[in-house]
């Protein structure tokens, strides 16, 4: 199957090199994505047969090609013990009357989109997160437990795989070129109703819609510039395909705009653009290898025009810039828009976002701006959030960010206040596992990880360090208001 021109793999991968190997696995054969080239062959809605005669478009050859590399995932979590923690209105009676037992496991489902014929599966970071047991079923009802390979929450993408060979799967197709108003398919298993296609048409391209709010010290680094369809896409189709008539894989189904939770004509996809970059990374690396411009930006509106008097209507201003910002090396300054990446227009700031997301640290990107009503060039070499072009590990993609967790240091008069000997506290909390799975909340002085005695931050992250994905941890400590030990446990 031929792969993309030349302009695709520039914009995906950031190079020329040709989108093949990834990564040699233990049997020293290449793990290959597969790309499809072209457009639909059939994007009306009636053709023409061989008498002359208009005949509705047909779906039926594309859903019989595709539901068979679409997949059922069921994910369990298992409960971990909790404590109570003290929140606000405290009351001390629920911790000798409140239900103190250990809760079941939970599971919740999703859909999944085989992507090559070894096992490796595509599917959403909400359908997989923080499961202790991931399971899929196939086409034909086998049912196997799959591994993890990576996750990239900035994005709602997650790869896992499976032990079996020789799967139907389907191929990527170059997203930026998909048009609104194309047909497609989407297929999932909404309802856990398996093997389920319905068809519309790309509403839109680029849409944000602040899902993902991934907040850390530098800002959202969520990335969200979907594929809007009209395919009825419901709670299940998450994970699952959105294919064009080829039926080659557009997209990933990931969300749906809906006061009711059910579908109500709108639905997102993760373009299949940026699925495959974090794909090969997360074969090749284990963690997404991210470009940063380190900036803070905002989409041109009328609004932003009249007040910063720009002399363009489109494009992405430049507000801020960050520490070690690419961008700022690069000359880039306060009040430039963006309006041109290489030779991608930039028109929104989702869409210089997703067009930096699918680079890695060390590309170069040509950025076209204009300041103040004077268009220029400007070369921009890449680099990770340090700073630098090297590859980011698992370990430091993965480490407290998953957590949600930031400490510090007591000082020594708190520690004799309380009567205790060591500790850290717990400044802040994020959306992460300690947030989601238990109740432990800010002000927290974690004492001991593990029965083991934490002293300063850099014993508490080095202990952390050590801990492997799944592993049990407890966190053991007080609260200044309420001195009598909590315990939190969480898996890694």
């Amino acid at each position: 199957m031929k792969r993309f021109a030349s302009l695709f793999l520039a914009a995906v991968l950031g190079s020329a090199s040709t989108v093949a190997i990834v990564q040699w696995l233990d049997n020293n054969k290449p793990v290959k994505l597969e790309y499809m080239s072209g457009v639909p062959t059939t994007q009306v809605a009636y053709r023409v047969d061989e008498h002359g005669q208009a005949v509705p478009l047909d779906f039926t050859q594309t859903a019989e090609a595709v539901t068979p590399a679409v997949v059922f995932i069921q994910s369990t979590q298992d409960a971990p013990r909790r404590s109570e923690a003290p929140a606000e209105g405290y009351d001390p009676f629920r911790e000798f009357f409140g239900p103190r037992g250990p809760q079941g496991p939970s599971q919740s489902s999703g859909s999944g989109v085989i992507i090559n014929e070894k096992g490796y599966i595509v599917t959403n970071n909400h359908v997989v997160q923080d499961a202790d047991v991931v399971e899929v079923t196939l086409s034909d009802n086998r049912t196997l437990k799959a591994e993890v390979i990576g996750t990239d929450p900035d994005t709602d993408i997650a790869l896992i795989k499976i032990e079996a060979t020789g799967l139907p799967h389907l191929s990527f197709v170059d997203s930026d070129k998909s048009k609104v108003g194309e047909w497609v398919l989407a297929v999932g298993n909404p309802y856990n109703l398996n093997s389920t296609v319905t068809a519309g048409i790309i509403s839109a391209k680029g849409r944000n819609i602040n899902i993902l709010q991934r907040n850390s010290q530098e800002g959202n680094t969520a990335i969200e510039s979907f594929i809007q369809t009209d395919a009825a896409i419901n709670p299940g189709n998450s994970g699952g395909a959105l294919v064009n008539l080829n039926g080659g894989l557009l997209g990933i189904n990931t969300a749906i705009a809906s006061p009711t939770g059910s579908y109500s004509g709108y639905g997102f996809a993760v373009p299949a653009n940026i699925v495959s970059k974090i794909t090969e990374d997360l074969i090749q690396f284990g963690a997404v290898q991210r470009g940063w411009l380190g900036v803070s930006i905002a989409s041109v509106n009328s609004a932003l025009v009249k007040e910063k008097d720009l002399t363009v209507n489109e494009g992405a201003y430049v507000s801020a810039f960050a520490e070690k910002s690419s961008a700022k090396d690069a000359g880039l300054k306060e009040g430039d828009v963006v309006t041109k990446i290489d030779e991608t227009p930039i028109r929104s700031s989702a869409a210089l976002i997703e067009y930096i997301g699918r680079h890695r640290p060390g590309d170069k990107v040509n950025m076209v701006v204009n300041r103040h009503g004077k268009e220029m060039t400007l070369p921009v070499t890449l680099k990770n959030r340090d700073g630098n072009t090297v590859a980011v590990k698992p370990e430091e993609r993965d480490g407290f960010a998953a957590l949600g967790l930031e400490v510090e240091n007591i000082d020594g008069n708190v520690l004799k206040k309380l009567d205790i000997e060591n500790g850290v506290r717990v400044k802040e909390l994020s959306n992460g596992k300690l947030a989601k799975h238990t109740d432990i909340r800010e002000g927290f002085i974690i004492t001991k990880v593990n029965e083991v005695q934490v002293k300063s931050v850099k014993e508490f992250n080095e202990l952390l360090k050590k801990k492997k994905p799944g592993e049990m941890v407890i966190l053991s400590g007080i609260y200044e208001d309420l001195p009598r030990e909590f315990n939190y446990a969480f898996r890694m």
